[in-house]
């Protein structure tokens, strides 16, 4: 049996993630699912600050000859999926934690 098991965004999370091959077919083109957009107009004196939200976990990642305390970082508008890993102390001082 042949399925394929989707990586779903967690606001999909009700949603079944596995699909037999059976259930899959070619895609054909149409015009109607093109997205249409209207040009936006950028202000050159804006600009976006990343805040974290939450540290999710820790670790120590040991180098040759130092260890380097690593923290998780949850950012403001993205999903845990784009959590990512930054030095403690770096965060320290940047953010005050």
């Amino acid at each position: 049996m042949a399925a394929y098991r989707l990586a779903l965004p967690p606001s999909l999370s009700n949603a079944h993630d596995v699909f037999h091959v059976s259930m899959s077919r070619k895609y054909q083109p149409n015009p109607s699912h093109v997205l249409q957009w209207k040009s936006l107009q950028l202000e050159p004196d804006i600009s976006f600050i990343e805040t974290p939200v939450r540290i999710l976990d820790q670790r120590v990642k040991q180098l040759r000859s130092k260890s380097v305390p690593l923290v998780k970082v949850l950012w403001q508008c993205h999903g845990i999926e784009e959590a990512t890993w930054e030095q403690e102390d770096d965060m320290k001082v940047t953010y005050s934690l």
